[in-house]
């Protein structure tokens, strides 16, 4: 008989605990570091624009549509990558993603002027399109729910860290400017795309397909752990299990689940790009822009991976999830009041705290409100269309910024991206009621 986590038990207590502590060392360091590298490629260019927007002629507005349309093929290509990776496996899927990537990232280091600096951040999303939802799927295969809001927290801590460790080393690349012959900006490119391309190398090497594949995981083990995600994956709603794909992606509960991580996603992507220059606008110089632009992000991972433990322990994601956009939500409005650089600091963090800390129970919601014939697609429609916000909201700031001149009113679009997610998370929490009510209920109506 299998031992499962019940509501409120401390899932450290499960049988099964040696086989997710070797799960979590086996593969959680190498899925992490290519996260981490992942969002400093697709961000690194906020730190770029320091100097790169003069040399080849790019306005406020030019740059935040260009950086934007990195999403805009990320979003097209999501859903058929994840379902690539579901089809041939990880260990093929990945590799062919983190090599691809890389190899685009220093080639943003031969851009010219708008054009080709679009085309480049459009390759660079078509590159990198899968990975993160692809990981999310992944993680599914190896990790029951009651440890899922730590492990998404673990691998999403990525993108704060990735902030952290970019900041202060994209300044430090920006003084080699002139170094045999290359701009600043195109040694950041150069230098912060080759790990990729070696981690792509590594990964053949370290991700098993599934728990099956896994050689170092013991028989015993893998036993557990596939009669308890069996077991887990019997008891989820599965309305939607023999239903076409297009049904899968537009059920009210993949869309809802959309919205509500359209909120965090605009503003992560957001400050990511933007807050370097903000930063910039104090008068600080790039290095000190670097180390100051970390301590926001730093603040927020001890944030993320407290909130998510606290998730897990309680085994409830919904007001997991919300109490942290309410957080992020008060900070955005009170951030126009900043006028000068401690105040805006401050706020960041309030701001970064409560995003980064709704995506581990964020993702747990959605990988138990969804069925595993749901989760390939529906995770990946998350993230893509949920990257949308990013998109708009990363364009309207450098429209906003460039007529007004102001950046700490171009975050305010950011706030109402965030009321809405918060109405979107609230509306699924009342649908995923009512269908529990009509379950309980069609089995008294037929008895009777």
């Amino acid at each position: 008989m299998t031992t499962k986590p019940t509501e409120g038990a401390d899932p450290d207590a499960n049988p099964g605990k040696a086989a997710i502590r070797r799960i979590s060392w086996r593969l959680m360091p190498f899925l992490l570091a290519g996260f981490l590298i992942a969002y400093i490629d697709r961000s690194n260019v906020g730190f770029a624009g320091l100097q790169m927007n003069e040399d080849i002629g790019l306005t406020a507005s030019m740059f935040g549509f260009g950086a934007s349309m990195f999403f805009f093929t990320y979003v097209l290509l999501e859903v058929p990558s994840n379902l690539a990776m579901a089809r041939v496996g990880a260990r093929i899927w990945i590799t062919r993603i983190m090599i691809t990537w890389g190899l685009v990232a220093m080639a943003t280091a031969l851009v010219q002027g708008p054009v080709s600096f679009i085309i480049v951040r459009m390759l660079l999303g078509a590159a990198e399109a899968g990975f993160f939802p692809g990981v999310i799927l992944y993680l599914t295969y190896f990790y029951p729910a009651a440890y899922r809001a730590r492990v998404f927290a673990l691998f999403s801590v990525a993108i704060p860290l990735a902030s952290i460790v970019g900041s202060p080393l994209s300044g430090l690349l920006l003084g080699l400017d002139g170094t045999v012959g290359l701009a600043g900006w195109q040694w950041l490119f150069i230098v912060e795309g080759v790990p990729a391309v070696l981690l792509g190398l590594c990964a053949p090497l370290i991700l098993p397909t599934g728990p099956a594949t896994a050689k170092w995981l013991p028989e015993q083990e893998k036993t557990w752990l596939s009669s308890t995600l069996r077991d887990e994956d019997s008891t989820v709603e599965k309305p939607a299990r023999r239903l076409p794909l297009k049904r899968i992606l537009l059920s009210r509960r993949v869309l809802l689940l959309t919205l509500i991580y359209a909120g965090t996603a605009a503003i992560s992507q957001g400050l990511s790009l933007w807050q370097p220059q903000i930063i910039k606008s104090f008068g600080l110089s790039n290095a000190q822009v670097g180390w100051i632009n970390a301590v926001p992000f730093a603040v927020a991972v001890i944030g993320m991976l407290l909130w998510s433990r606290f998730s897990d322990r309680r085994n409830e994601r919904a007001l997991s999830t919300a109490i942290p956009i309410v957080v992020a939500i008060v900070g955005l409005a009170f951030i126009p009041a900043a006028r000068s650089l401690l105040p805006f600091v401050l706020l960041a963090s309030v701001v970064l705290i409560g995003t980064y800390a709704s995506k581990g129970p964020f993702w747990g919601l959605s990988t138990e409100t969804l069925s595993r014939r749901e989760t390939a697609a529906g995770v990946a429609l998350i993230n893509s269309l949920g990257s949308l916000a990013a998109f708009g909201g990363n364009w309207i700031i450098g429209v906003i910024k460039e007529s007004t001149g102001s950046f700490v009113l171009t975050l305010l679009p950011l706030l109402g991206i965030s009321v809405a997610s918060l109405i979107a998370l609230a509306v699924l929490v009342l649908l995923r009621r009512t269908q529990r009510k009509e379950r309980h209920t069609e089995p008294a109506q037929r008895s009777v």
